[in-house]
């Protein structure tokens, strides 16, 4: 018996140890690594107020019921509630965003490369669908539904998402990340909007067209 619950010290005390020796989760791009100390600008996250001078304040953030203009290409506008915005949110591992949608308005075609996304629809009827990564035949699924008011779609992390508004009225919906700055690459504007610009050559072999197409879509972007 001794020696079963030795044993069993022995697996628990691995297990913990894989845990711990698991690397945090990026909140940035990248973070090239710096020797001199003098030299180095950023940290993975933010720096660290000194707990003696927090208040409750760094924890409220105010405004997410004010909806913003949606008088835009897209049609659509979303407020940011990340650590940025909110300092409390440092280290929670989470953070939340508004998207406001006019009539017909889309989010176009993102990813959040380093968080889930849960979207609750507050008002409105919403066209959301995301794609698979690869899948072994070499296709991605598309996954999509029309969503209502008080429905909620889960977008996992890293996978190209839309939510488009197919009413005729404003549209809008609360959402909420698993990270504090789940970042956002918009597809079309990555990759047509780059700077300095992908070579028209790549990018009209990637996507089968002429060059002089890919030379407009670029100067839409």
């Amino acid at each position: 018996m001794a020696a079963l619950n030795m044993i069993s010290y022995i697996f628990l005390a691995m297990l913990l140890h894989v845990a711990y020796a698991t690397d945090p989760t990026q909140l940035q791009d990248f973070c090239v690594g710096e020797a001199d100390p003098a030299k180095g600008l950023f940290v993975n996250g933010m720096l660290c107020k000194n707990p003696m001078g927090v208040t409750l304040d760094d924890f409220i953030f105010h405004g997410i019921l004010t909806p913003k203009s949606t008088n835009n290409a897209q049609g659509s506008a979303v407020t940011t509630v990340s650590a940025t915005q909110l300092p409390g949110l440092n280290t929670l591992g989470i953070s939340m965003a508004r998207v406001d949608f006019g009539p017909f308005g889309l989010n176009p075609p993102h990813i959040h490369p380093r968080g889930t996304e849960v979207q609750t629809v507050l008002e409105g009827t919403l066209y959301v669908g995301f794609v698979t990564s690869n899948q072994p035949n070499g296709g991605n699924k598309f996954l999509t539904k029309m969503i209502t008011k008080g429905d909620i779609v889960v977008f996992p992390q890293g996978l190209i998402h839309f939510e488009f508004n197919i009413g005729n009225t404003p549209a809008v919906s609360l959402v909420s990340f698993s990270s504090q700055n789940p970042g956002v690459i918009t597809i079309a504007n990555a990759t047509f909007g780059s700077q300095p610009p992908i070579s028209v050559d790549v990018l009209s072999k990637a996507f089968q067209l002429d060059p002089s197409i890919v030379k407009y879509l670029q100067s839409k972007f």
